[in-house]
């Protein structure tokens, strides 16, 4: 790509002597005066908001229009019709700024190549920051259609005020509010993923749950009391032990193994075959139930819950046979899968040329843009972000696969920032200049000569000024340098001076403790509360000095250089003298210096 000065250059070489077939040239040279205002037509169409080239305007009436005209109307055209087709922005975004040829053929008739001012190509370049943006009719999409209209009204307060003010303070507001949400986005994305790890973690744990209840239950018939407390408390127990440590964590096997039991104990058609072994669990299932739902939760399982097991148990015993109702409802109101079993989350190797990439689905205006953000390991789910933080749904690994085979989703393609639309076109119309000039210098040798030695004179002129300024600039660079140097010096002398200051009075102060004196620990986490301690023991030979609580425990020892640190860095602080130790706290003291000793 050519340097921004060679294409600002091109842009006004083509405006000026490019010709193109077909369009409404006029037929000599026009005066000033006879030249149409073309301002009200192309505001009028832009208020419109018409998709139409700004050269079929110009053919459309009878009027007169210059060659300068004519070319911007033709530039604007061609740069925004490459637009169109390479940017790879949403065809309705792509639709709306294209619209701003109009804007551009107005003001490359007046400034030229300014017309592209850095202001204006660095919010046109952003705008790839909304490549995933969809129609979808949410929140953020109805967002930049908003910041889209507010567009219209500052093209339209720019051709009112026949200035570029409105269209940069709107330039310079878009990137501003961009540059807000990109401080936003970490924090979005970073509290979207925990979230959703935790939800497809619990989503793991429920159906794990129920994969293991379903398996142990399916085809049985169970008493009631039996299916009450698996459906109201040992299925809580289940998800409760996935979560913790997964399905082959011990307190998980523990608790499917008691399910098996539970199951065994209530069908008279497994456990009358074995009367021995019956008595045998019934002895011991409660006190293992009660064992496994304590190591789980921490706390003890209601005594009213064991009751209807108990129940099926002293009748089992007796050897009745206990009313028995289908163990898994009919109507489906427990579904469960048991591929949940034997899960196993896709390959890191395999989602990772996906991770973090734009994906499309359907097909023009109706396409919908999807970012990969990540795949949830605990669920095989891949989460679809609009990039910035905003969920849009979950879709299983498989069916993800399955999509991309068949096309349904594709990778986004490779967009093109407007800049390079912009080059790369005034390049290949550059290049139909030149052949164009070529072929009239054979006329004009001598005006082109008086042209070139212009240009020179312009370019040599450029080179004087930029060197005299990078000259300047290097000066002004040394002496700023010079006084931040300064400046530097004489913050860290202050510092050192106020720190010198502050370890002789923490010195003066840990000198001055005494026997019985307490100090406070302030801790550097909010959540933990300062400590205080009283000095029961300071050893002047080894330098060191130890406190105790009140009660004469929590005994803490320091040097006596780390203490005075400690008071610099505030983390210790010295409260004064008290009265003398209470007797508990006199024969702690007694203690250590024993120990000591």
């Amino acid at each position: 790509m050519a340097s921004r000065k060679v294409v600002a250059k091109q842009i006004d070489d083509v405006l000026a002597g490019i010709r193109v077939p077909d369009l409404p040239y006029p037929a000599g040279k026009l005066s000033p005066e006879a030249i149409s205002d073309w301002q009200p037509i192309l505001f009028s169409c832009w208020k419109e908001q018409r998709d139409e080239r700004v050269s079929r305007v110009l053919r459309s009436v009878e009027l007169d229009w210059s060659v300068r005209q004519v070319n911007a109307a033709y530039v604007a055209d061609r740069i925004m019709d490459v637009f169109l087709k390479t940017s790879g922005l949403h065809p309705q975004i792509v639709q709306r700024i294209a619209r701003l040829r109009f804007y551009l053929a107005w003001r490359m008739n007046l400034d030229g190549n300014q017309a592209f001012s850095d202001t204006l190509l660095s919010w046109l370049d952003s705008l790839q920051e909304w490549r995933g943006w969809s129609d979808s009719g949410g929140r953020s999409s109805k967002a930049l259609l908003e910041q889209l209209d507010t567009l219209v009204i500052a093209v339209s307060a720019g051709f009112e005020s026949g200035t570029t003010g409105p269209v940069g303070a709107f330039c310079r507001q878009w990137q501003d509010d961009s540059l807000r949400r990109s401080a936003q986005v970490g924090k979005l994305r970073q509290r979207l993923l925990e979230t959703e790890q935790g939800a497809a973690r619990q989503r793991r744990a429920e159906q794990t749950s129920r994969a293991l209840i379903g398996r142990a239950l399916q085809g049985r018939k169970l008493p009631q009391p039996v299916l009450h407390f698996i459906f109201d408390h040992w299925q809580k127990l289940l998800k409760q032990a996935v979560w913790d440590s997964g399905v082959n964590g011990e307190t998980c096997r523990h608790g499917s193994k008691l399910l098996e039991w539970l199951v065994w104990v209530g069908d008279p058609s497994l456990s009358d075959k074995d009367r021995n072994r019956l008595y045998t669990v019934g002895e011991q299932i409660g006190d293992r139930l009660l064992d496994v739902w304590s190591r789980v939760f921490g706390h003890p399982l209601t005594p009213n819950a064991l009751a209807g097991i108990g129940t099926v148990m002293m009748s089992r015993l007796r050897g009745e046979s206990p009313e028995l109702v289908e163990a898994l409802p009919d109507d489906g109101s427990f579904p469960w899968n048991p591929d949940w079993l034997s899960f196993e989350a896709p390959r890191s190797a395999d989602v990772q040329p996906f991770q973090n990439q734009w994906f499309v689905e359907g097909e023009g205006s109706s396409e919908q843009r999807r970012y990969f953000f990540t795949l949830l390991e605990d669920t095989g789910e891949v989460l679809w972000t609009n990039g910035t933080g905003v969920k849009l749904g979950l879709q299983s690994w498989q069916a993800f696969c399955d999509a991309k085979t068949t096309g349904s989703i594709r990778p986004l393609p490779v967009l093109t920032p407007f800049g390079e639309v912009l080059c790369s076109t005034v390049e290949v119309l550059a290049r139909a200049f030149e052949k164009q000039r070529k072929q009239r210098e054979q006329a004009a040798e001598a005006a082109r000569a008086r042209a070139d030695d212009l240009r020179k004179q312009r370019e040599a002129a450029e080179l004087r000024r930029r060197e005299e300024a990078a000259a300047m600039q290097a000066t002004l660079e040394r002496e700023r340098q010079e006084a931040e140097s300064r400046r530097r010096a004489n913050e860290q002398a202050e510092q050192e001076r106020i720190y010198n200051e502050k370890m002789a009075l923490a010195q003066k102060q840990v000198d001055d403790i005494s026997l019985g004196s307490w100090i406070l620990l302030v801790s550097d986490r909010p959540e933990t509360e300062a400590v205080r301690l009283k000095l029961a023991v300071r050893t002047n030979a080894s330098r060191k000095l130890i406190f105790v609580d009140r009660l004469g425990l929590n005994r803490r020892e320091f040097q006596e250089d780390e203490l005075v640190l400690g008071i610099v860095e505030e983390r210790v602080r010295v409260l004064g003298g008290a009265s003398e130790f209470d007797d508990t706290l006199s024969q702690v003291v007694g203690r250590i210096r024993v120990g000591r000793n």
